[in-house]
């Protein structure tokens, strides 16, 4: 069974972020909103936030602790070389590889959750709701009831929107 949903297209992101603000003040349900550019407003407005960084976070506790203890372990433990006359815990040689070692464990893991968590992976069907999304538009796509589409597409038109029309999609991949 297909759902209706009702997209508004935008040409200006002024009049995009008061679209948003108005369908939020008369308790419209936004599904999703697409940009050409990264508008950090936009998820200050939909109340929406990453855990990401705090993921980081910790991927570089786990990078950094698994660094020392693999060269604790392959130069103290397991081959001790005495070299320069140094002991065999020489802290300051480990600081580059384990300084390297931690951000290409952040920079890996964070790109495999961030991909995971938006479900990227090769063979998506990809739901387009308007094509000018990947281009230069700003598109809302709103998911009302029967008695709201009038009053979503009436709002977007009010906030300038260039082009607003209901789209029925049987399965969404957002």
């Amino acid at each position: 069974m297909a759902t209706s949903y009702n997209i508004g297209v935008f040409d200006s992101e002024h009049n995009f972020l008061s679209a948003i603000k108005s369908l939020q003040d008369n308790n419209l349900m936004i599904l999703d909103v697409f940009t050409p550019y990264p508008v950090h407003e936009v998820f200050h407005l939909l109340k929406r936030k990453s855990r990401l960084p705090t993921a980081a976070y910790f991927f570089g506790l786990f990078g950094i602790i698994a660094t020392l203890a693999f060269l604790y372990y392959t130069c103290v433990i397991s081959w001790p070389l005495i070299y320069g006359g140094k002991p065999f815990n020489s802290f300051p040689s480990f600081i580059v590889v384990t300084i390297v070692v931690t951000i290409f464990t952040v920079t890996v893991a964070s790109l495999a959750l961030f991909s995971l968590r938006s479900r990227l992976f090769p063979g998506r069907d990809n739901t387009i709701f308007d094509p000018g999304a990947t281009d230069d538009k700003f598109v809302i796509v709103v998911e009302p009831g029967p008695s709201d589409m009038e009053k979503s597409g009436s709002i977007f038109h009010e906030n300038g929107a260039v082009e607003v029309y209901v789209k029925e999609i049987e399965k969404v991949e957002v």
